[in-house]
């Protein structure tokens, strides 16, 4: 289960597309959009990244940051942004403990076969830094939208 709403979003360092350090802190004073996924330039992955993208002028307006994490590399996020003009931050969780810290990493099961991986999740953090909303067991088509009306 991952960490619910009410609880402080638990801070983090990680790598960008570009090799640049983040933190969460560092968008303090602005809501945040945070999305877990599992492996750049898969079909769920491309799909959840591309709503993002296409509804990104609102998210804008409503001031608000979308951040991408999952466990791919900093070079792997540069080529997935790239390909799909991603206009939003991409982070490699490589070790995946930003993942353990939000409790979205785990056992899954896919065609018979089991593995750790990310359970597809979106928190939305307000200004301070407080988890407002948690979506759980995201369908990638049309998520992003989904995001947009919760917060309407």
């Amino acid at each position: 289960m991952p960490i619910e709403s009410g609880k402080k979003a638990p801070e983090f360092e990680l790598q960008d597309e570009n090799g640049e350090v983040r933190r969460l802190s560092d968008y303090l004073g602005k809501p945040v959009v945070l999305y877990f996924y599992p492996k750049d330039d898969t079909p769920g992955c491309t799909t959840e990244a591309c709503s993002f993208r296409d509804g990104y002028g609102e998210y804008q307006r409503n001031g608000m940051v979308i951040l991408g994490i999952s466990p791919d590399s900093p070079k792997s996020h540069k080529k997935f942004k790239e390909k799909y003009a991603l206009p939003f931050t991409l982070l490699a969780d490589t070790d995946h403990q930003v993942c353990e810290a939000y409790q979205v990493w785990g056992r899954k099961k896919f065609m018979g076969r089991e593995y750790d991986g990310v359970f597809r999740t979106t928190f939305v953090i307000d200004k301070e830094g407080m988890i407002r909303k948690v979506f759980e067991n995201v369908k990638p088509e049309g998520h992003a939208q989904e995001v947009l009306s919760a917060l309407a």
